[in-house]
């Protein structure tokens, strides 16, 4: 068989393998909120040094898909207490007007490594800071936080 022969060719002559009928695992489920019309998918890895605070409070515009590579990140969303996300588990967020408080590194002897496919609403960018003022005012919608 030559190198310049279509791939289709190759394909069609080699056993076929039922690996795939058990190579899935569901990681996460979840029914995110409606997706506008003429909204972008976009998929980001996301990396910090250890110890790093990651991004000031923030909202997305659309739903978020995450999955911890490697390391611990500290995650709050509004109206949840924060939790630890450990390197192989899942998270997500609804978007919208929801405050994404911390997404930090949770060690200071690690990298904190992590994807994130984010549903974008038509126009609007991806991360969103949210100012103090907005913080101050919305205060009551945040879970109580240890040690407060």
């Amino acid at each position: 068989m030559a190198n310049d022969e279509p791939a289709a060719d190759r394909t069609e002559s080699q056993p076929r393998s039922e690996t795939w009928k058990t190579a899935f695992t569901v990681l996460q489920s979840v029914k995110p909120p409606s997706v506008p019309e003429g909204a972008e998918a976009m998929t980001v890895l996301v990396q910090y040094p250890p110890g790093d605070p990651g991004a000031p409070p923030h909202r997305h515009a659309g739903p978020a898909f995450g999955y911890m590579l490697e390391g611990e990140m500290l995650f709050e969303l509004e109206g949840e207490p924060e939790r630890v996300i450990k390197a192989g588990e899942t998270f997500w967020e609804p978007g919208g007007d929801v405050i994404h408080y911390q997404d930090g590194n949770n060690r200071t002897d690690s990298w904190s490594r992590f994807v994130v496919t984010m549903m974008c609403a038509p126009g609007q960018p991806m991360l969103t800071l949210v100012d103090d003022e907005e913080l101050a005012r919305r205060q009551h919608l945040r879970a109580p936080r240890p040690g407060t």
